[in-house]
């Protein structure tokens, strides 16, 4: 008879229901990866946006302290209409998204869940997002937040040069080029940095209001940045910035009780 004891692990899917009831018993934090599959360029595959949530959940939580927050699935799809005009793109409608959120949180909240983490990987899910987490704590009358960068753009944006580089270019090509080399195909990276004629149309303007529009409309490659000027030692330093910031919000919430949480007493 075997002796050898199951590996410990933190993701959901990998364990029992016994294993799961036991470790929800002194855990009752979640991180739900959620992406897209879209047209990232000619020279990125069409995953990343679902491959970069689901890694950084994976090594948020592994470099949180015991007992470490819960990792879930990653949904793969998002609302991704705007780069439809580019193959390999799959969309959902932002109905069949936040349902399908506000369904999951609801079932994790019966599983004992008190706090759940979207960890958002497409920055064009973050409105559905945010209501399926209203709803969720509407309903449930738990903590859910969403994180679509808010914890480390700040520090983030310092190693990029590119202005308005939001979608496969420098910041998501280095990140790829950081973990998975393989996968990009940097001869055929192109620079389409976007210029708008009002600073309240740039992305990443203080002043900047959120609007919207298909990508075909702005880049004839699909990638709006300057993919030319990545490169793996950049996006080294971006993971570390993205995974110390979340790790720190992570463990500020799992650490806290609801009340704590809501407002915290002296």
């Amino acid at each position: 008879m075997s002796t050898k004891q199951p590996k410990p692990t933190f993701m959901w899917e990998e364990m029992t229901w016994p294993e799961l009831e036991e470790y929800l018993k002194i855990v009752d934090t979640a991180i739900l990866p959620c992406g897209a599959i879209e047209q990232h360029g000619p020279h990125l595959p069409v995953d990343i946006d679902f491959f970069d949530a689901k890694y950084m959940a994976a090594k948020v939580a592994e470099a949180c302290e015991d007992p470490k927050p819960l990792v879930l699935p990653p949904i793969p799809f998002g609302v991704s209409y705007h780069h439809e005009d580019f193959k390999g793109t799959l969309s959902v409608t932002n109905d069949a998204l936040s349902r399908f959120v506000y369904d999951l949180g609801m079932s994790l909240a019966k599983n004992g869940i008190k706090k759940i983490v979207i960890l958002n990987g497409h920055g064009d899910n973050a409105p559905t997002l945010h209501y399926a987490a209203q709803m969720i704590n509407r309903d449930a009358k738990i903590f859910v937040c969403v994180d679509t960068g808010e914890t480390s753009d700040v520090a983030l944006y310092n190693l990029v040069e590119t202005p308005n580089d939001i979608h496969a270019g420098e910041l998501e090509t280095s990140t790829t080029l950081a973990i998975r080399p393989e996968v990009v195909q940097m001869d055929k990276a192109v620079n389409q940095t976007l210029q708008f004629g009002s600073k309240y149309l740039d992305f990443d303007s203080e002043h900047g209001v959120n609007w919207y529009v298909r990508t075909n409309k702005i880049s004839e490659s699909g990638v709006m940045g300057d993919a030319t000027k990545a490169t793996a030692e950049k996006g080294k330093k971006m993971w570390e910035l993205m995974i110390h910031h979340m790790v720190s919000f992570v463990e500020s919430i799992k650490n806290s009780s609801l009340d704590d949480l809501y407002q915290k007493r002296y």
